[in-house]
């Protein structure tokens, strides 16, 4: 049995997705387009990186060969002669969204079956009786932006007007999200976050899927900048997930990062912050060395997403991939007998693509650890298979949703 190691790559899809026409992505391939760019020279970066994209220790888990089994090729300039001493699979999203609550939950064995409410791509996104009620039950002299956008252009164009005038940022984007930034000082972090539950409260009869508190710091456009305090207020999954059921067993669930916000913090047994993907791969080696038989440590790494992929910063993404795949050997040494690792992800967010939303993808299925047997488990119909291969690993029931790919 041992333990279950989930490292969460967010937004690293491998393309290959049969219904990204569906979401406008039809063509989308978060590894694919980062490698097919480095290998021209597009992923270079003076001071940062340069040359093709690099990843021997990902790749000999069979990260290149779970990309073909999404899309039917071999990423531009990776090496895929090498046979892989992992357990590896692509897996295919069923939940109708492709957003952060949607892809965790199915890897956790709970796919969202249901429709997410979504705010239009507006110049007015949010409904005036909404931010009515909102201005009036947190005493706020009004609201700015209320509109799509990226946070860190949201920011420099309002941060400063939010500063003098006292009215917090409001902002949306093609995710079911409700985004609130405010100044840590000027503002209050503390009032921020009472502010995110009153509109929690409120949103909810529009099914919107998390508001998420985004504070800033620096007095200028010149020095914005965001800070790690940042708070997700989710709903709840629509069945317990397998972090409910290992905990119902009397088993650990440690969550690295963000893990306990995306799951509103049902099915966490000790949540670890940390700021920054070194900063996390630090806290989830911590944690390696905390956790007992039959505990889940679940991290996300949420650089990948957060700076580059919703950035469209090839170069960034493809240092963060690399330094990432350098750390790996540290996790393998802190392992024990029949420990099971699984690499994943929950969505992606090519960093080539139009505009700065997630793209609908298939993911990969990493696995290693003493017990595991190296080949292919194909490809997954399901993120829920992920869930059900951990339940199965470390004896839990099994869920409603998916089947081991062990």
């Amino acid at each position: 049995m041992a333990r279950a190691i989930i490292l969460l790559l967010d937004s690293f899809g491998i393309g290959g997705a049969p219904d990204a026409a569906d979401f406008g992505d039809a063509g989308a391939d978060t590894l694919g387009h980062i490698a097919e760019q480095c290998a021209v020279g597009l992923g270079d970066r003076e001071g940062l990186r340069s040359g093709p994209l690099t990843l021997p220790n990902l790749t000999s888990l069979g990260l290149v060969q779970a990309a073909r089994l999404a899309t039917g090729r071999i990423p531009t300039g990776m090496d895929g002669q090498t046979r892989p001493i992992g357990r590896y699979a692509c897996a295919t999203e069923i939940s109708r969204g492709k957003d952060t609550p949607s892809g965790h939950w199915e890897i956790a064995g709970v796919p969202v079956s249901f429709e997410w409410g979504y705010f239009p791509d507006e110049a007015e996104s949010f409904p005036a009786d909404l931010l009515a009620q909102i201005i009036e039950r947190a005493d706020l002299p009004g609201s700015l932006a209320n509109c799509h956008a990226s946070g860190t252009r949201v920011i420099a164009e309002f941060g400063a007007e939010h500063i003098e005038s006292g009215k917090p940022i409001f902002y949306t984007s093609a995710d079911s999200v409700f985004q609130i930034a405010a100044h840590e000082e000027h503002f209050g972090l503390e009032r921020l976050y009472r502010l995110c539950e009153i509109v929690r409260e409120l949103v909810d009869p529009l099914n919107i899927g998390r508001v998420i508190a985004r504070p800033f710091v620096g007095e200028t456009p010149a020095n914005f900048e965001r800070t790690a305090n940042r708070r997700d207020y989710s709903v709840l999954p629509p069945e317990p997930t397998l972090l409910d059921r290992a905990c119902k067993a009397g088993r650990l669930v440690i969550a690295v990062g963000k893990i306990s916000d995306i799951f509103a913090h049902r099915g966490i047994s000790e949540l670890r912050k940390a700021d920054g993907n070194m900063a996390l791969f630090n806290a989830t080696l911590d944690a390696l060395d905390y956790a007992g038989d039959g505990n889940i440590i679940f991290t996300n790494f949420v650089d990948f997403d957060m700076l580059y992929g919703h950035r469209r910063d090839v170069p960034g993404y493809a240092a963060a991939l690399e330094a990432f795949d350098g750390r790996l050997p540290e996790i393998a040494r802190k392992l024990k007998q029949n420990d099971l690792v699984v690499i994943t992800a929950d969505h992606g967010c090519d960093p080539t693509w139009r505009g700065n939303d997630h793209t609908r993808e298939r993911v990969p299925v990493l696995c290693f650890g003493s017990g595991v047997t190296a080949g292919s488990a194909g490809v997954r119909e399901t993120f829920a298979d992920i869930g059900e291969g951990i339940a199965a690993h470390l004896g839990l029931d099994p869920g409603p949703h998916g089947r081991s790919f062990l």
